[in-house]
């Protein structure tokens, strides 16, 4: 029988409707990161780092972006005979099927996985956060308390705790109690969503559990692990990490990695992140250029002007277009004489001759001012924009757009433009 000490189920299937029009056509752990990366490859990549060889990717919304990104796996040299990395989607069982329902459901439909592999403890992680860490130091931490159940924890802003499940501790570590989003925090310790449990422990949790609408680990398993006498760790962890859930904070990640010593390094060689690289030329720039401040990927064709931005593979910027503190995702083309300013542009786009963007006061989005927000401007995935428009702040445009679904030639701070052009919102 197959043994592994620790196997990895890594969460994979969320919408992350937050991220808007980012995430209309792919899962947010396959949305693009640091120019060349997707979200994704940070956890896998922490994997193979941490001397995890068996990796469950759970999928379920919009896969296709991210299976065909993962493939078997050989970028994070996790094409083995024996583990490797497996896709993991919902299927069609003799008696039911069904979606996954919960983060613990997910799991709970995957027994079977699991078991093949006998593992002794069973690491469960989020596929959409940015950060680098080492599994087997928790590992080793669980051990030592011989723990059931060890969270993944970190200190955050008191005022900022009722965003997140907190975890009360005692002077040794173990959990005494925790809360789920409380009004009135006892404590500044936040789950990350990252576990590791002992085998037999998860399996009799989630089993006992298993007819709960919706399972999900912070409000159905732990609590069932802390009543039924389970002992509970928190494993502090002080790097950096980032939930990239909003387009706000996705925004300000990208910006932290240009920093002139940036908190989160990528170019460090003892803890490589591993990602699947297309093969294309390398990028050019021409001798007009401007580059100033940014991570540029491989085959990009910069002609114009570019500050303090995040610029993915194969873009090209063209002559005299300025882009200042953007994200531009790959394969797309700002035009001539373009001005971008703080704008995320998504894979594909096409931004015409002489567009500007960022302009005029912000004002709130009327399509929804929780998502768009921030003086962002968001340009989802091969969307087009005609030569000469000129667009505000704290808007998004998405689809094929004419000159004529912009009135006057322009989109005000806070409209939106969704779908194969159409009126403005």
């Amino acid at each position: 029988m197959i043994k592994k000490e620790m196997i990895a189920m890594l969460l994979a299937g969320g919408q992350g409707s937050r991220l808007g029009v980012l995430t209309d056509k792919v899962a947010k752990p396959a949305v693009e990161f640091g120019g060349k990366y997707r979200i994704i490859d940070f956890p896998l990549s922490n994997c193979i780092n941490s001397g995890i060889d068996t990796v469950g990717v759970l999928t379920q919304y919009q896969p296709l972006r991210l299976n065909s990104h993962i493939g078997i796996g050989i970028p994070w040299d996790l094409d083995r005979n024996v583990g490797g990395v497996s896709i993991l989607p919902p299927y069609e069982k003799i008696d039911s099927s069904e979606w996954y329902s919960g983060t613990a459901n997910a799991i709970f439909q995957n027994l079977a996985y699991m078991e093949s592999y006998n593992p002794d403890y069973v690491l469960i992680l989020s596929g959409d956060h940015i950060y680098k860490m080492d599994y087997e130091v928790m590992l080793d931490y669980h051990k030592a308390n011989k723990a059931d159940v060890t969270i993944a924890c970190m200190p955050v802003p008191m005022e900022e705790a009722g965003r997140f499940g907190i975890m009360v501790t005692d002077d040794t570590g173990c959990i005494t109690e925790f809360e789920e989003k409380p009004e009135h925090p006892k404590s500044n310790l936040a789950s990350m969503g990252i576990y590791i449990f002992s085998w037999k422990v998860l399996k009799e949790s989630l089993s006992a559990l298993k007819d709960q609408s919706g399972l999900d680990f912070g409000k159905h398993i732990l609590p069932w692990c802390r009543d039924n006498g389970r002992k509970l760790y928190a494993y502090e962890f002080n790097g950096y990490w980032r939930d990239v859930g909003t387009l706000t904070s996705y925004w300000q990640a990208n910006m932290e990695l240009i920093d002139i010593i940036p908190e989160f390094n990528l170019y460090e060689e003892f803890w490589k992140i591993y990602t699947k690289a297309d093969i294309i030329r390398p990028e050019y720039i021409s001798a007009d250029a401007v580059v100033d401040r940014c991570c540029i990927a491989e085959g990009c064709e910069i002609f114009g002007e570019v500050y303090n931005s995040v610029i993915g593979p194969d873009v090209t910027i063209q002559k005299g277009a300025v882009v200042r503190d953007s994200i531009v995702m790959r394969h797309s083309v700002i035009g001539e004489g373009a001005k971008l300013e703080k704008t995320i542009v998504a894979e594909s786009a096409r931004i015409g001759n002489g567009v500007e963007t960022g302009l005029w006061d912000e004002e709130p989005n009327v399509y929804n001012e929780k998502i768009y927000r921030d003086g962002l401007v968001t340009i989802g995935e091969y969307t087009e924009i005609p030569d000469g428009v000129k667009i505000g702040k704290n808007t998004v445009i998405s689809g094929r757009t004419k000159l004529e679904d912009y009135r006057d030639g322009r989109l005000p701070s806070g409209s939106a433009l969704l779908g194969k052009g159409g009126d403005q919102l």
